[in-house]
Formats: structure tokens, sequence, C-alpha cells
């Protein structure tokens, strides 16, 4: 069934500024829209439409970063009819509006990202510590200069703002505090450190990872540990459409989830 979701997922990733429907993607594998939708999340771990969403914004960055397109003329070449809906679900899942995010080079180019640690909003809340490390493709897309960062989100994708969140320094190890009754997951992607802020913003390739399991906080404070493989993802894979450079950047107010899900 995976090579069925896979190929679904290229089918989606490929077709991704089309009206396309999860009739024909169902269609195009032979399978029941149901049955695909659930086979898809359970793979992937994200709805179909969520994974085309995330594709359809990775681009619209890369064109309000390369162009001067007007934001109404970047929402229809990406698939979407209405600039409202689309600004909407932009900002939900970039973590900025398009006119922001299409602001952030200039800001990052005057105050370029630094580890920080960026707690939760429950100063008596659960803490995640843990590893981070690097496959040696992932060494090999990013250079010798990586820049990782480890999020708590409530869904099993990076979008919108961490619950707590952290750049981490030279030894991969990282402490997420303050963390709100919840069930999360933790995830990580890595950037090119040494690349321009538009390099930065819309990376050329997905390195990324998840912990196994996700972790489920309780009103007790405890400890929970996981460790993360971050690799390089192929082109169909679903990309981190979060904006993580300016969460780390000193000329940004601290940004966090101010509830659990």
């Amino acid at each position: 069934m995976r090579n069925t979701v896979v190929e679904a997922a290229r089918f989606l990733a490929s077709r991704a500024d089309e009206p396309i429907v999860l009739g024909d993607v169902a269609d195009h594998v032979g399978y029941s829209p149901f049955h695909l939708a659930r086979a898809f999340e359970r793979h992937l771990g994200m709805p179909p439409g969520h994974f085309l969403a995330a594709h359809r914004f990775q681009r619209a960055k890369r064109l309000l970063l390369a162009s001067d397109l007007r934001i109404i003329d970047v929402c229809h070449e990406v698939g979407f009819t209405s600039v409202g809906t689309f600004t909407t679900r932009f900002t939900a899942a970039v973590g900025r509006s398009p006119l922001e995010f299409r602001r952030l080079p200039t800001l990052l180019a005057d105050a370029p990202p630094e580890p920080v640690l960026v707690p939760g909003g429950a100063p008596r809340g659960g803490t995640v510590s843990g590893s981070v490390r690097l496959s040696p493709a992932a060494l090999a897309a990013l250079g010798s200069f990586p820049a990782v960062y480890v999020g708590l989100f409530p869904r099993q994708s990076a979008r919108g703002i961490p619950v707590s969140g952290a750049l981490l320094g030279d030894t991969g190890d990282f402490v997420l505090t303050g963390i709100p009754p919840g069930t999360y997951w933790v995830l990580a992607a890595a950037l090119p450190a040494l690349a321009d802020a538009e390099a930065q913003l819309v990376p050329g390739q997905t390195v990324s990872g998840a912990a196994a399991e996700p972790m489920h906080v309780s009103a007790v404070s405890l400890r929970h540990h996981r460790e993360i493989l971050l690799d390089a993802r192929p082109d169909w894979a679903p990309p981190v459409v979060v904006a993580l450079p300016p969460l780390a950047s000193p000329a940004t107010e601290p940004l966090v989830a101010t509830a659990g899900p």
C-alpha cells in the first residue's frame, strides 16, 4: 500500500498548480477516495488536502521571493481561486502573511538567525529533551554548517508557529520547556546556514525528520526524551512550509503558539 501512497503523492506534487481533487488521485492509483485518504494519512502523516496545500504554499513562497507578481497573481498561479482563502491559509501554514513573507529577506539580512530556545506558554508545563543527527545525504545537501531547527507541533507536520521551539547550537541536543498538556509531535528541519536568506526561506531540498511517536504531555511536569534523524527528502515529499529563520532572528519577537491543540 505504501507504493500506492507514494504514487499518489507524486501525482499530487506534480500537479499542485492544477485544480485537482481527491477523486482524480484515487482514479490515478485505482483506489476509492475513502481508502486512499485513510492510507495517505497513515503513511505520510497528513491528509491529501494538506499535502497538496503544502506544495502549493512552497511554490507560492518561491514566487513571492523570485518575482514581482501581485499577491492575487501568486494566488492564481498556485491553484487557488480566492485571494482571501489563499492569504488566510498561507498565513496559518507559513506563520507569516504573503506580504510579510516577501519582506523577510530584508529583515534577515540585518538580523540573521541565532541559536535560541523559545519556551511554551506553560511555565510549569512539560519538558522534552533529545538529540538530532543528520544522515550523510542530509549533510551532503546542506554543506558543512547546517542550521537545525526543532519544534513541537500539534500535528505530524510543521505548520504555523510551534508550541515550543529552538534553533540548535553545535551539539545537536535540545530541551524544549513550558509545554501545555496535550499531544504533540517533535519535528525538526535543517537549512544551509551559510546560504542567503532566500535559500534558507525556500531551500532547494527539504531536509527534515520527526520523532517516531507523538508525545503525550499531562498536567504534571515530566521530562520526555526523543531522538530524531534528519534526512534529505525526495522532491515529492511534503515540504516544511513554516518560515523557520524568522523564528530565531533577534529582529523579531519570539513566537510560539499560545495554546495547545
